[in-house]
């Protein structure tokens, strides 16, 4: 097995440390951040994968490009969890197991959120 990464898996960490961060930063900021050793050119093609998939912004520094996320991590999670589900047969039993497998912390919190809603109708 090699030590490479999935470009999913280094999309997510990139992602991480964009929001992490207070400002835009460059692929070398990046490189910096992810410590781990990749090449320059891996990093600046992360950020134009996440730039195209309108996951991040950019702006010009310099002679490079400066990144700053688009979408927050719970906005991302939130596309993630509407892909998921729109792509089953029976989203109530996919619903269900979802739910069934929440903490009482999650559970609480999901229904305070549902609880809102209805508040709002």
């Amino acid at each position: 097995m090699s030590g490479r990464r999935a470009m999913g898996e280094l999309e997510s960490e990139v992602l991480t440390i964009l929001w992490a961060a207070e400002d835009a930063l460059t692929p070398a900021e990046v490189l910096e951040g992810i410590g781990a050793d990749i090449a320059y050119t891996t990093a600046m093609t992360v950020l134009s994968r996440l730039w195209k998939k309108g996951l991040a912004e950019r702006e010009r520094r310099g002679r490079a490009y400066a990144y700053r996320p688009k979408v927050t991590e719970a906005e991302l999670t939130a596309r993630r969890m509407q892909a998921t589900l729109s792509k089953t047969n029976d989203r109530e039993a996919a619903l269900a197991r979802f739910v069934g497998r929440l903490s009482t912390e999650e559970e609480g919190a999901l229904r305070r959120l549902l609880d809102q809603m209805d508040k709002r109708e």
